[in-house]
């Protein structure tokens, strides 16, 4: 779906080379050179506003445990919207994205009102049910363990690259109104986590506009939204979840964080200036490839025959670099345009509040 950020690319390769490594490498600079070549000859969509979402959530059993029936409910429920996260007790839903105009908002909140409500009563099958929040509070450390990953490669191989490249002594250090400090040897603890993400695809001639604005105001919105108090009992940051991920996906060791290497997780550190792209070419030259798939297209060939390419490689990368406010490429009925995820925003607690 369009509005999906490439985050959630399943097809991934599990066993990479150093040649192998190499050719995808140079697959994200020609897909980025590609996508310079298109803004440039304005291939993009120009002057649509478009408004879309993506809905995580916890499934729960009857005492409001965590229930890891993801793949159940998505067989059981059979709707193309639903789609799974990196925990079996998570489930994320895609909402169609709609024209920004009218009564769209609206339509967001029936949509959404109409997914979870497909969920919830598939979960009634398990004698359980959905709760909508950015950390569960009923989750324990028992919880956060291999069996309860999504099965597939994705998700296997985000933990085996990033333990590799941070060390299996990850430290999750968190001071609140209590204090947190976690020995942990995978990324399970990000099972932890669901967000409420918003899509917003703005005219490409204002792309940097926008982009500044929705910096600007991220700090102001996320204050009147934070609802993730508690982590493993523990009662920290006002919206815990935050620190939480930074700290799950971190590939930088002790060392580098001491010299401050740039956490993969960022909200960034300057306005842009120019142009978009250079947010990608910082992203590419700062943060190495953890992830690769089969390279299906040459995107400048696509281009030379007058076709849209999918910038597959480009994405996956892009995919792996969690800003908070996130520029993701894609394409709607065959043509090609730039959105705005912003992904730092809690789910629920219900949807009235999300559509606010």
């Amino acid at each position: 779906p369009a509005t999906r950020g490439y985050m959630g690319e399943k097809r991934v390769k599990t066993e990479t080379g150093d040649s192998e490594l190499r050719a995808f490498t140079r697959a994200v600079l020609n897909d980025l050179y590609a996508l310079e070549k298109m803004l440039e000859g304005g291939l993009l969509e120009a002057d649509v506003s478009r408004i879309g979402a993506e809905q995580e959530m916890f499934l729960v059993d009857s005492a409001m445990r965590p229930a890891p029936l993801a793949m159940e409910v998505i067989a059981a429920a059979n709707d193309p919207r639903l789609t799974t996260e990196i925990g079996r007790f998570n489930l994320e839903a895609n909402l169609t994205p709609l024209a920004l105009d009218g009564d769209c908002l609206s339509k967001l909140e029936a949509e959404l009102h109409d997914l979870i409500g497909i969920v919830k009563s598939t979960m009634r099958q398990f004698d359980g049910g959905v709760v909508l929040c950015g950390i569960l509070p009923t989750i324990q450390k028992s919880d956060l363990v291999e069996q309860y990953l999504t099965p597939g490669p994705r998700y296997a191989q985000l933990n085996r690259v990033l333990t590799a490249l941070h060390g299996d002594d990850r430290i999750v250090h968190i001071k609140g109104l209590d204090e947190i400090r976690l020995h942990l040897h995978d990324t399970f603890i990000e099972f932890c986590n669901t967000s409420f993400q918003i899509h917003l695809q703005v005219p490409v001639a204002k792309f940097t506009q926008y982009y500044n604005w929705a910096q600007a105001i991220t700090a102001p919105v996320l204050a009147s939204a934070v609802n993730s108090p508690i982590l493993l009992a523990h009662r920290l940051w006002h919206e815990t979840r935050l620190a939480l991920f930074q700290q799950s996906v971190d590939e930088r060791g002790p060392a580098s964080q001491e010299r401050s290497r740039p956490a993969r997780v960022t909200f960034g550190h300057n306005w842009i200036d120019d142009s978009i792209l250079d947010i990608f070419h910082e992203d590419v030259a700062r943060f190495r490839i953890i992830l690769t798939r089969e390279l299906e297209e040459d995107s400048l060939d696509v281009l030379k025959r007058g076709e849209i390419p999918n910038l597959y490689a480009w994405r996956m990368h892009n995919g792996t670099v969690w800003r908070w406010n996130r520029a993701c490429y894609g394409i709607m009925n065959g043509v090609p345009s730039l959105r705005i995820e912003a992904r730092f925003l809690p789910a629920g607690p219900t949807v009235a509040d999300e559509i606010a």
